[in-house]
């Protein structure tokens, strides 16, 4: 294999990505007194998971006892199989059943490095209530776990881009990395390396030769989701399973360009577990603005507000879909794939609520019309003519009052007219691909595996890299994953024997392999 000369950096462990789990198989490895060195090809770590709404599913945690709720692991694993649907079938069940069997370690480590939760919430098919839900937001894991990381001594590089995984006798011994000055550098691991890279949601060769056309140029919640972990493992001759699930097209919000006052606040344990405390006592004008934080990340809107009337226009002001077919496939092929949810008074009257809402974080909040005034400024537009609208959202006007017009005198089927001002557009709106669920095939200790059968000695892979046929619908599963994955991938490459050394254990610094338990 060609390599390019340049610098080494050794290291123990070798982490690819900065996300849950990657830091969760840094911090695992460090805490085994390995020398760690994560590389994250973006400025900051967090990932998708910064992106998630945060919520965890987990059993027998002090959540559930404090609410007299008695759960199981064996029960977590036959309503995850009620998730699934008509997938089950394709399911890894070994892999499943290493998740739920650690979900309740899985929190309690979380919440002693810092992390606050409420819950837990009801999400059925789940028997009862599972889901456990971050606070202040979903940035609190990647704040507490980098600051753990660095306290154990990782060594964080970022603006670091991984490019090539380098093998010897089969073998992966390194990585060959981009520095932040365009530089070339290889990082080289004497026990092992983690691929903890995240999904290729954004990435649309592999969305097209994994799954289909339709989605390959759907944009990505991350952007930044590239598969470059998959890329580097398939060159190896690994394997993915599952490529073909994907989440999306889907409608969202797009995403604030600046951070609110809430999101600036600093997700310290005393913040959060003031905000945790204040949930069942503080008024709820004063607590509110911290349970709508979700609204901050992309979410989307219910199909109730088609239902009940709204329209969807493209940014030529023309409506292009039936809103209550495949709205979400359509939006795809609009013009910078955006547009707006269009509506009159008398549905803003009744999506400001119970049980007309906009949007939901699932056991956190509903949003209602005020609420996205309130804390979307940004895409709440209102306005007393259908041509004033028009200039708000930057449509053309008469293109808007044509569409309205027609969709008035007819062209709605039950639906009601939108006819009484003020009126109303959310947007923009956006499809997008949330996440996919391929992942590399791996072992039960989560060593990649080759098309052929034979295991990449060393490679570990993590989070959505390392989901390997796992199922993981419903809240709560993906990062459950993450941090249950790395840690136990973080674990295995640390105590995997060291290049020249036989693999049964020889080397002297190494630690007991019998000492490992997925947990």
């Amino acid at each position: 294999m060609e390599t390019v000369l340049s610098s080494t950096t050794p290291c123990d462990v070798l982490v690819i990505g900065g996300g849950g789990a990657g830091l969760a198989a840094a911090l695992e490895a460090a805490k085994l007194g390995r020398h760690v060195v994560l590389l994250e090809k973006n400025p900051m770590t967090g990932g998708s998971t910064s992106w998630s709404v945060g919520s965890v599913t987990a059993t027998g945690t002090p959540h559930q006892r404090k609410a007299g709720i008695q759960d199981s692991a064996d029960a977590h694993f036959e309503d995850m199989e009620k998730h699934a649907g008509a997938l089950a079938p394709r399911d890894n069940l070994a892999l499943r059943r290493i998740l739920v069997d650690n979900t309740t370690d899985m929190l309690d480590w979380l919440m002693h490095l810092g992390v606050v939760f409420v819950g837990p919430e009801e999400e059925p098919p789940h028997r009862v209530a599972r889901m456990h839900n971050v606070v202040p937001n979903s940035k609190s894991f990647a704040y507490h776990l980098t600051r753990h990381c660095r306290a154990a001594g990782v060594d964080i590089r970022l603006n670091t881009a991984s490019r090539q995984i380098l093998v010897e006798d089969n073998r992966a011994v390194g990585v060959l990395a981009t520095l932040p000055d365009g530089s070339s550098h290889t990082f080289r691991a004497r026990l092992g390396i983690v691929l903890a890279s995240g999904d290729y949601s954004a990435a649309p060769d592999l969305k097209a030769s994994l799954a289909s056309a339709d989605v390959a140029t759907v944009d990505a919640v991350n952007n930044t989701a590239t598969g470059d972990g998959h890329r580097m493992a398939l060159a190896l001759g690994a394997t993915v399973i599952n490529g073909d699930i994907v989440r999306g097209p889907i409608m969202r919000f797009i995403a604030p360009t600046r951070p609110s006052l809430i999101q600036k606040l600093p997700p310290v344990r005393w913040i959060a577990s003031l905000i945790a405390l204040s949930v069942n006592f503080l008024p709820q004008r004063i607590l509110r603005p911290f349970l709508m934080s979700f609204l901050t990340t992309a979410v989307g809107p219910s199909p109730e507000l088609y239902r009940e009337g709204s329209v969807l226009i493209n940014t030529n002001g023309q409506r292009f879909t039936n809103e209550l077919d495949q709205p979400n496939k359509d939006m795809a092929k609009q013009p910078e794939r955006i547009g707006w949810i269009v509506f009159d008074s008398v549905i803003a009257e009744k999506f400001s609520a119970w049980p007309y809402f906009i949007s939901t974080a699932p056991g956190v909040a509903y949003a209602y019309l005020a609420d996205y005034r309130r804390n979307r400024p940004d895409i709440f537009h209102q306005a007393d003519s259908v041509v004033a609208l028009a200039a708000s959202i930057g449509v053309p006007a008469s293109a808007l009052t044509h569409t309205l017009t027609q969709y008035n005198s007819g062209d709605r089927g039950m639906r009601p007219a939108l006819t009484r001002a003020p009126f109303y557009a959310l947007g923009p709106v956006k499809s997008y691909v949330v996440f996919t669920d391929g992942g590399l095939k791996v072992t039960d200790d989560l060593e990649v595996v080759k098309s052929d059968g034979s295991v990449i000695s060393g490679l570990y892979a993590a989070g959505s890299a390392g989901q390997g046929g796992l199922l993981l619908e419903g809240h709560g599963h993906h990062l459950g994953w993450a941090f249950i994955s790395g840690r136990i991938a973080g674990r295995n490459a640390a105590n995997h024997h060291a290049v020249g050394s036989p693999p049964n254990g020889h080397d002297p610094e190494q630690a007991d392999p019998h000492a490992i338990v997925p947990a």
